[in-house]
């Protein structure tokens, strides 16, 4: 299949552009590089001896849009690009509703005025909220709590109205919990810009001298060890699944949700001692007070997507902490710079200057989804 991939330059894009090279599908990048790296698919390349075609642009610029679909006419878009700081959208919610859900609906209008109708979306299990429950189902009430998984919320609302418009739609919506680890190789992981947001990158920080103490918010919550419990899932395994999607959505019409986990969690203290292990290295931490808003314990029941798409999880924390050391330590201040002038001349429309064309700092992820 000829398959674009929105935001195919981050984090988990770039795995999942890694496995579908493998496939042997053919895969096209629309990334405006504004927090994520080219570098990451130039070592896609290095890795699968097949490249992924770049196209710098952005979803906001609806003529760009058309000019790829026009060019490219794919047979499926898997779509994670926009934004995902659960902090950031409480302070500046326009700017994540423009993006997200602004954003989703020109790549929708796109879609179908070039008659593509296959999607793969990439979802967040905050679209839940605070669900009262420990195992969160797909049958849960949507109850999105921050701007960020709103917009998460709004766009799954917005696909499932497409879907019932007409059987021509086959959508698949992936409900993500706490993507961590890296390729086996060391050559493409997580890379944030800026203090990371979640908690594997940031204990990988402190463990290669980037940053002196990982604080942990709360130790007196009603879990095993007080800290919070979540439920970490190794990138390649959430890359897999959106694979498993696509060959569903192939064969069925109507938008589908699955929740992607490991149906168990762990604690804070569980992940950073697995991290100690991993790298031989203490991580010094300091307690600090709760976070208002932070839930004790949560995971996924992914018994859905293992009955309807044949996906599990396969790989464990010990696995995701040691993927994730051999991609830091070998690359301990991540993807480097991107010089402009190298970038891929493969958009049509990138040197008129249109906003988030050109890369901010190329590293980091483009991803919509994080908790």
């Amino acid at each position: 299949m000829r398959i674009l991939v929105t935001g195919g330059a981050g984090y988990i894009g770039s795995h999942t552009v890694l496995l579908l090279l493998e496939e042997g599908h053919e895969v096209h990048v629309f990334d405006n590089l504004s927090n994520s790296s080219p570098e990451a698919l130039n070592r896609v390349a290095e890795i699968t001896g097949r490249e992924a075609r770049l196209h710098v642009g952005d979803l906001l610029d609806q003529r760009q849009l058309d000019d790829v679909f026009a060019e490219l006419k794919p047979d499926a878009v898997i779509h994670f690009a926009g934004l995902k700081a659960v902090g950031e959208s409480v302070d500046f919610p326009l700017r994540y509703y423009r993006n997200n859900v602004t954003g989703t609906l020109n790549l929708l209008e796109a879609m179908d005025s070039h008659d593509v109708h296959t999607l793969v979306f990439s979802s967040s299990a905050t679209v839940y909220g605070d669900a009262g429950v420990v195992k969160y189902r797909e049958d849960l009430k949507l109850d999105a709590v921050n701007p960020y998984g709103r917009t998460k919320m709004h766009v799954e609302q917005m696909l499932e109205d497409v879907a019932g418009s007409s059987d021509k739609w086959h959508i698949a919506r992936l409900r993500y919990f706490n993507p961590v680890g890296a390729h086996e190789s060391g050559r493409i992981g997580e890379d944030p810009t800026g203090i990371p947001n979640n908690l594997m990158p940031f204990i990988s920080q402190v463990a290669v001298g980037r940053r002196p103490v990982l604080r942990i918010f709360g130790n007196d919550y009603a879990t095993p060890d007080g800290t919070g419990v979540r439920d970490y899932i190794h990138v390649v395994d959430l890359a897999a699944a959106h694979l498993a999607a696509l060959e569903y959505c192939i064969d069925h019409s109507g938008a589908h949700a699955w929740n992607i986990g490991t149906g168990h969690g762990s604690s804070v203290m569980e992940v950073l001692h697995a991290f100690e292990r991993a790298s031989g290295r203490d991580i010094p931490f300091e307690l600090v007070d709760r976070r208002p808003g932070d839930l004790a314990e949560y995971y996924a029941d992914p018994t859905l997507a293992r009955e309807e798409i044949g996906w599990k999880a396969e790989r464990g924390l010990e696995e995701m902490v040691a993927d994730n050391w051999r991609w830091q330590s070998t690359n301990p201040d991540g993807y480097p710079d991107a010089d402009p002038a190298d970038l891929p001349d493969t958009d049509p429309s990138e040197e008129d200057g249109v906003k988030g064309s050109k890369p901010k700092r190329a590293t980091g992820p483009n991803e919509t989804t994080k908790l």
